[in-house]
């Protein structure tokens, strides 16, 4: 292989591993991409859990190659550009009952650090300024920023940073209990009673001072929490018994993984903030979103004096042409297609291939719902991480890909994936158990 590796500093990657036998995707199509070496692998993750309509979809290429003769780029900030209004408009269509407003951004990361700015501002607006503190939950990811690492909750990606986290953050306790729900099918019979939690933090801080709490619905970078039966429902109530915000990111949720639009149609929970991301627009140029409810926008812009700028945010790329192209076309895929009800209509399938790993080596625990699946193993003593690192090798020798978090392999397959496909991961899987001590 020619390609030189020195120059680049890669993101999550242990560097050194990875170029002494790198491993890279030149090409890709559909449900397969094609390796350095001429390859077809599998793709059980959706890239980043993101390409959703699959690789390689001739529409949104088209679309964003129109897009680039036409309008390179325009700016946001006083200005605008047809696309980008359509593209918010498309996306209202299909998001929750009462939440139409969309502020674009370039990344799921960036989404994060938007909403709890803008939760900031609107709290101002609504003459409630002293509520500035936010609560996030253990094991959270929220992307990379500085406010995303606050509120989010795994410990790697905090203690590097500690000392420069923002200030007024609590976290609930995670949802997990291999204990109590060890191989549950969906959601866990245990667990709503850890969103009282939220109660015992509120009694520390003052209620009053309180902006917002930020969850996943479904956490899956952490390695694949589902919520228990009702607790999601549980903290809409005591969110809205306080006065508080509670904002669902739902960069890995949103858009067709549980088979509806959002995590919040299927838990019938509506938040008042939603980040997004990555499905946004299949992935094909980088954007992310915050979305809120009408009141919110209308409270903050009509707090303002006339011809003053309401909101003091924004990015150099907010609601960037191409990318505003490829989440139109995306989003058309999705509803011509019907691409969130196969993916409902999949998810038995995928259920009960997953859950077939039961028996395999070293499983402890299997997690899925909707086409999001986690399989924890049993960590090697001295070497946590080393199991599943050695079984997402394995399964890339043999033409899968999975990602893997510690001991945790993680699936997310495009939506287009064939029930033969879904099989033929975790069939893959298996065998690569066996060969893993």
């Amino acid at each position: 292989m020619s390609t030189n590796l020195d120059n680049l500093w890669m993101p999550f990657t242990a560097n050194k591993q990875f170029k002494a036998a790198p491993r890279l995707l030149v090409s890709a199509k559909g449900m397969y991409y094609t390796s350095h070496d001429n390859r077809q692998i599998l793709d059980g993750t959706a890239g980043l859990w993101c390409v959703n309509a699959g690789h390689g979809r001739e529409q949104i290429v088209n679309a964003i190659t129109e897009m680039a003769n036409i309008l390179d780029y325009a700016p946001m900030f006083q200005m605008g550009h047809p696309k980008v209004f359509e593209a918010a408009t498309k996306l209202a269509e299909i998001t929750p009952e009462g939440m139409n407003k969309v502020f674009f951004t370039n990344s799921g990361s960036e989404a994060v650090d938007s909403a709890l700015k803008m939760v900031l501002t609107y709290h101002r607006a609504n003459g409630q300024a002293q509520r500035t503190k936010f609560i996030g939950r253990e094991r959270g990811y929220h992307g990379v920023g500085f406010g995303g690492i606050s509120v989010g909750g795994i410990g790697g990606n905090r203690k590097h940073f500690s000392a420069n986290l923002m200030v007024g953050v609590d976290h609930l306790p995670h949802t997990l209990s291999i204990e109590h729900a060890a191989f549950s099918r969906g959601e866990p019979e245990w667990g709503a009673h850890l969103a009282d939690n939220l109660e015992n933090i509120l009694a520390l801080h003052d209620p009053s001072t309180i902006a917002a709490v930020i969850v996943e619905p479904l956490a899956g970078s952490t390695g694949v929490l589902i919520p228990p039966k009702g607790y999601l429902k549980r903290l809409r109530e005591l969110c809205d018994k306080h006065g508080l915000l509670l904002i669902f990111d739902e960069v890995i949720t949103g858009f067709g993984r549980l088979g509806t639009p959002f995590a919040a149609q299927y838990f019938d929970v509506i938040p008042d903030v939603m980040t997004l991301a990555k499905g946004l627009n299949n992935a094909a140029v980088p954007m992310g979103a915050v979305v809120c409810r009408d009141e919110i926008y209308e409270t903050v812009v009509n707090a303002a004096p006339e011809s003053a700028i309401e909101f003091f945010h924004g990015y150099t790329y907010t609601g960037h042409p191409l990318a505003a192209a490829a989440a139109c076309a995306t989003l058309d895929v999705y509803r011509d297609e019907k691409l969130f009800e196969r993916a409902a209509s999949l998810s038995q399938h995928f259920e009960n291939e997953i859950h077939k790993l039961r028996s395999a080596p070293h499983v402890k625990d299997i997690r899925n719902l909707g086409l999001v699946g986690g399989v924890e193993l049993s960590s090697r003593d001295g070497a946590v991480g080393a199991r599943a690192y050695e079984t997402f090798l394995k399964c890339y020798e043999a033409g899968v890909l999975v990602r893997y978090t510690g001991d945790i392999l993680a699936f997310s397959p495009p939506l287009i994936v064939s029930e033969d496909e879904i099989t033929r991961i975790f069939a893959t899987v298996g065998e690569a158990l066996k060969a893993v001590a």
